[in-house]
Formats: structure tokens, C-alpha cells, sequence
């Protein structure tokens, strides 16, 4: 299982990125597909995830800014977000894990990309 992330870098606030996520040996039936983050000395957070049967959870810091969805047919994730404020400023991680009784459970992890929030 490969999960690439990309799409991150240095933005303004109140700017927009969208990050992508290409995942490979994955099946997005089994899957809730999301994206993690992680800023210099916090823990690794949640931010939104899609569940196989396309249920979104999204953190409240969110607050409607950021929006995930993916290509199946591709097995490509996104996060487009927007109206960036620099405490979004983190490593974005794309991940998955297991979502379905029967199979065996599992969470997968990406390399992570760095997202920049600053004037």
C-alpha cells in the first residue's frame, strides 16, 4: 500500500490549496480515506475523513473551510481548502484505515506534505 501525498506549499492567508493523495494497493470500498495534520510540537489531529459509504467526518476547526472527496476510479483523495489562516500552517498526512467487518483492520499512512500559512 502507497499513499503519495502533494499539492502543499506556501500560501497567503485567506489563500486556497488543494492537496492530493494517490493511493495505490488500496480499495476505497473497505476504506475511510482521510487526512491527518501535525504542527511543530502538537499532536497529529484529524481534519476530515470519507468514509467507504461517503460519510464525511470533519474537525470543528474546519468550520466549513475545507472539503474532501475522491476519485474511486482513480483512487485519488482531496482536500481542497480555503480562506488558509497561518494556524493551518502544518504537515498534511493522508491516511486510511479499514472500515468494514470482515476484513482485517488496518491504518495506513503517507509521507506527508507541508503547508505554509503566511504572509
Amino acid at each position: 500500500v502507497q499513499l503519495q501525498a502533494s499539492g502543499g506549499g506556501l500560501v497567503q492567508p485567506g489563500g486556497s490549496l488543494r492537496l492530493s493523495c494517490a493511493a495505490s494497493g488500496i480499495s476505497f470500498s473497505i476504506n475511510t480515506m482521510g487526512w491527518y495534520r501535525q504542527a511543530p510540537g502538537k499532536q497529529r489531529e484529524l481534519v476530515a475523513d470519507l468514509t467507504s459509504d461517503d460519510r464525511t467526518l470533519s474537525a470543528d476547526f474546519v468550520e466549513g473551510r475545507f472539503t474532501i472527496s475522491k476519485d474511486s476510479a482513480n483512487n485519488m483523495v482531496y482536500l481542497q481548502m480555503n480562506s488558509l489562516k497561518p494556524e493551518d500552517t502544518a504537515v498534511y498526512y493522508c491516511y486510511a484505515r479499514t472500515d468494514q467487518p470482515g476484513y482485517a483492520y488496518h491504518t495506513y499512512w503517507g509521507q506527508g506534505t507541508q503547508v505554509t500559512v503566511s504572509s
